[in-house]
């Protein structure tokens, strides 16, 4: 089965279907909640400021600590899609085995980034966790719901660079071409 694979009139069990849905979907899911909630409080906000003269304390600090799960589940959606930074242009005149060389260097270099970022992330969850550090102008909104973005997101960016890795290693079992045009418009 390859990337999104979705075959039509290919039966699948009913206990997969959602396992498929998650894997096509949950960076997608997590950046549009967290977008929506950016935007719908800023905006509430910035009516309320200008034509009430009111505004609630936390409007300036939630929306920042959302972009967390924005950009950390957005970098996870880039790797999925091979859309994160690359020199795919050297790549692609690279001989094939070469090609395969970069692609298993670039999931090494990708794992061995992410357990230092998990690694440290989860010390700044559980500092803000054992500490019960609130989120300013909240008074029970704990900032290490926001901060488990990062070490949650990189997990699941290691998954999709170990699932790149494991189609890298069939496509190269088989002899088929390598996928390295990032597919940003899908």
């Amino acid at each position: 089965m390859t990337p999104n694979d979705n075959t039509p009139g290919r039966a699948r069990p009913a206990w997969l279907r959602p396992l498929l849905w998650l894997n096509d979907n949950l960076e997608k899911t997590v950046i549009l909640i967290a977008y929506s909630g950016m935007a719908g409080i800023i905006f509430v906000e910035v009516i309320r400021r200008f034509l009430l003269n009111q505004q609630a304390a936390w409007s300036t600090s939630i929306p920042i600590l959302l972009f967390l799960w924005l950009t950390w589940f957005g970098a996870s959606l880039n790797v999925k899609k091979r859309s994160h930074l690359s020199l795919n242009e050297l790549r692609m005149r690279m001989p094939y085995k070469g090609q395969f060389a970069c692609l298993i260097l670039d999931a090494v270099l990708w794992i061995g980034f992410g357990i230092l970022v998990i690694y440290y992330s989860t010390q700044q969850v559980t500092l803000a966790y054992d500490n019960f550090a609130i989120v300013s102008g909240t008074n029970d909104v704990m900032q290490w719901w926001f901060y488990l973005a990062t070490p949650v997101a990189w997990v699941l960016l290691l998954f999709r660079v170990l699932q790149n890795l494991y189609y890298d290693t069939q496509r190269f079992k088989r002899g088929e071409p390598f996928n390295l045009q990032p597919a940003i418009m899908d």
